[in-house]
């Protein structure tokens, strides 16, 4: 009876955080390049003073699913995707460097080069800066070229090359902020083997139908908790009835 309380009670507990984690992949179904977050269940013993029987359900570290998402042709110039591997260094909230797929860039008011969220993006020597009144050109080895508005392309200036890097899948870890970022803390080298695909994003690599399924097969799997301890509860107002005879 111990063991099923436990096995039950955290099950249930578990699952509404992994439906929490299929439900924010639903929800960024849209989103560019994003990653899709994986989680799988594990029984674990209890430790510590009690019965010995006792054990709990407990999700495992969640993974991602790295695979690519579909490239979507867009023809706009400062649209790039990486092609296979690879990511883009940008500069998060708190100034330190950090990696997305997400490729839908754009100039701020200050001319800074950034993705669609704001994140600077990061070239050679930090974030890639471009003079006003330019047109920006985007080479597929990441190099960030300009031509003044009107000109012809015979006047292109190089204002930086974005620092795109390689890193091994099991060495990130993603934030809160759906960045990724190296478990050492340390900036990755750039590779000068990745290339960009030009006017064009990589889209979001969730299986909505899939999603959808996993969805369904929580809730159920929510009711059998659910009825496992109103089982247990009626087998243990069961044997109080019988010891009170």
């Amino acid at each position: 009876m111990d063991r099923v309380v436990y096995v039950a009670m955290t099950g249930a507990r578990e699952i509404t955080r992994q439906q929490a984690a299929v439900s924010h992949n639903l929800a960024n179904i849209a989103t560019t390049g994003f990653k899709a977050e994986l989680n799988v269940f594990r029984a674990l013993p209890v430790v510590g003073d009690g019965a010995r029987t006792r054990a709990f359900v407990l999700e495992t570290t969640p993974a991602t699913d790295f695979t690519p998402g579909a490239l979507q042709h867009t023809g706009r110039a400062l649209d790039v995707a990486v092609r296979g591997s690879g990511w883009i260094a940008v500069q998060d909230a708190g100034g330190q460097e950090a990696y997305t797929r997400m490729g839908d860039l754009q100039t701020s008011i200050n001319g800074i080069l950034q993705t669609g969220t704001g994140m600077n993006v990061m070239g050679d020597g930090g974030p890639i800066a471009v003079a006003p009144d330019q047109e920006i050109l985007i080479a597929s080895d990441g190099t960030v070229s300009t031509v003044p508005t009107g000109r012809a392309r015979n006047s292109v200036e190089i204002a930086g090359r974005i620092k795109l890097v390689d890193p091994s899948e099991q060495d990130l870890t993603r934030g809160e902020d759906g960045l990724f970022r190296l478990k050492s803390g340390q900036p990755a080298q750039a590779d000068a083997n990745i290339r960009l695909a030009v006017g064009t994003l990589e889209g979001s690599n969730v299986n909505p139908a899939e999603a959808l399924v996993n969805m369904i097969s929580l809730a159920r799997q929510f009711e059998t908790q659910m009825r496992v301890l109103r089982t247990a509860e009626d087998n243990h107002k069961a044997g109080d009835k019988v010891l009170a005879k």
